[in-house]
């Protein structure tokens, strides 16, 4: 079955309302007001590049939004939606490796953000060949623990049936790719795995039977 194989991260964009980028009135006289403003407007830069980067992934353009990424992560290094989406590029780049440790760190500061359990499970498994039994079961335990904080977490139970297929455990993956349509009924990959996966199962059964 040559289906479509690649562990699907995700990625988010933060709210750029002026509204919600005001910064409050900082004590300590004008030096204080200057520091204060400076912050504010790293973090404004910040998010401008969050967004930019995050309009690259959604096109599909993972190496021209990393640099943009990276550099938001330096003008606000606690950013949780710079690291998510800089994961997420890195992943979408084939450098799974660079996105762990920052997945990592951003899930020991926001645990319960399911998104980046999403991404950290998509960076575990790596690409081919170099995927292992151990990255596996890793990226099973993000992905697990990202479906407990949201039930539908985009592409979570595609990315699972990804797994349990290529481990042989076919009637597994046939569930977590329902469980995928369920969550997007117009996930057309879902689909066709459920299709090629029910259509093997049946072949299996049948040669059972016969024998």
């Amino acid at each position: 079955m040559s289906k479509k194989k690649t562990p699907r991260p995700g990625h988010a964009r933060m709210r750029s309302e002026a509204s919600s980028d005001a910064e409050p009135a900082a004590p300590g006289g004008p030096f204080a007001s200057e520091d204060a403003n400076s912050a504010g407007e790293r973090r404004h830069q910040a998010r401008e590049l969050v967004n930019r980067g995050a309009a690259l992934l959604s096109a599909g353009q993972p190496a021209e939004a990393i640099p943009l990424l990276q550099r938001a992560r330096e003008l606000d290094p606690e950013d949780i939606s710079a690291a998510i989406n800089l994961g997420g590029a890195y992943i979408m780049a084939g450098q799974q490796r660079l996105a762990t440790p920052i997945l990592e760190e951003a899930c020991r500061r926001e645990p319960h953000n399911s998104m980046l359990w999403t991404n950290l499970g998509a960076a575990y498994l790596d690409r081919p060949p170099y995927v292992t039994p151990e990255g596996q079961e890793k990226a099973m335990q993000a992905f697990e623990r990202a479906l407990e904080l949201d039930a539908r977490a985009p592409s979570v139970s595609y990315n699972l049936g990804l797994i349990c297929n290529e481990r042989g455990e076919l009637e597994r993956a046939l569930g977590h790719f329902r469980a995928a349509l369920v969550a997007d009924p117009n996930d057309r990959d879902a689909r066709r795995w459920i299709a090629a996966l029910e259509a093997e199962l049946e072949r299996r059964s049948n040669q059972t039977s016969e024998g």
